[in-house]
């Protein structure tokens, strides 16, 4: 009886895609970085440039306490953010005393057929050390034949000392062409944080 054994040291001698394959890779198109700021608007740079299109939200810490993150999206170039979601949301948490756990759908936090702002980070917290991370990806915004799907998630320290992941999906029900978003709490300014807008090739 013979054994083969797979050598997996043999993938070391590969260093570049085959012929005919090619890889995503993303292009900065714009940073912004918050400082007590009401609103974060991306109004340039979101055009049929790229199908794909990721915003990265780096350590955003409201000024207010137990606040959401939220984003809309705009068809008229940032004059107005109240593009039609309909979304779906849910959330799985745990708190620093290993005493509160649980994996839920987030009914109080989705749209249906709404021009809300959709939360995208829920119930941050505002202390010293409180913060929120993830990332929004939008597909194909400039597409006059579609909706605008995205998806979005986080890790967010949230108020009530948790840990929560929060993972929010929908569609922008319009076949207009999506060329600006906007980022807001729900009550307060953006105390601090960084968002990055990558084009996706």
């Amino acid at each position: 009886m013979s054994i083969n054994v797979c050598n997996d040291r043999s993938m070391a001698s590969i260093t570049s895609l085959p012929s005919g394959v090619s890889g995503s890779s993303l292009v900065l198109l714009e940073t912004k970085t918050a400082s007590s700021d009401g609103t974060l608007s991306f109004t340039s740079g979101i055009d049929s440039t790229y199908k794909e299109y990721i915003f990265k939200y780096v350590n955003v810490h409201p000024a207010s306490n137990n606040v959401d993150f939220q984003f809309n999206m705009s068809a008229d170039s940032g004059s107005n953010y109240n593009v039609t979601k309909t979304t779906t949301t849910f959330q799985a948490y745990l708190n620093e005393g290993d005493s509160a756990n649980g994996l839920a759908y987030g009914s109080s936090r989705d749209l249906a057929q709404s021009t809300d702002f959709q939360g995208i980070v829920i119930g941050v917290g505002n202390g010293n050390d409180e913060a929120a991370s993830g990332y929004l990806h939008i597909f194909e915004p400039s597409s006059t034949t579609f909706v605008k799907h995205f998806i979005s998630g986080s890790n967010n320290y949230r108020a009530d000392d948790e840990s929560q992941q929060h993972y929010t999906a929908g569609y922008g029900n319009t076949t207009s062409a999506v060329d600006a978003i906007q980022f807001k709490m729900s009550s307060g300014n953006i105390d601090a944080g960084t968002i990055k807008l990558y084009g996706v090739v």
